[in-house]
């Protein structure tokens, strides 16, 4: 059975730093590209982060790019997401996301975390 479980949101000021973690278990991670979803209140879910198998390769949104930061281990079997110069509009849960060799849609969640930015 696959888990993804995130871990490391909270509330944090404007301009403030979060790193979230996402540990994996029940799939091959190191052939698993991952990634970093989120949901706002009354919005959809957006793309917010990908990573390769290898870490060889990341990509971003526009909204987070040169903020955010997707990194992994894959002896650790973890996904991290730096988060620097947080924004009120960066509130919202924040997902992992696996997806398997050879696939082209995520096929995992996690439950979410939550990430508060005041103003």
């Amino acid at each position: 059975q696959v888990q993804l479980v995130e871990s490391g949101g909270g509330l944090v000021q404007a301009g403030g730093s979060l790193r979230l973690s996402c540990a994996a278990s029940g799939l091959t991670f190191s052939s698993s590209a991952m990634g970093w979803f989120r949901q706002a209140p009354g919005k959809e879910r957006e793309f917010i982060a990908g990573i390769n198998w290898s870490a060889g390769s990341a990509s971003y949104a526009d909204a987070v790019k040169a903020r955010f930061t997707i990194s992994r281990d894959n002896a650790k079997n973890t996904v991290y997401l730096q988060m620097d110069s947080l924004k009120p509009e960066d509130t919202a849960i924040y997902y992992c996301a696996a997806r398997r060799a050879g696939q082209t849609v995520y096929n995992y969640w996690g439950q979410g975390t939550q990430v508060t930015v005041s103003s």
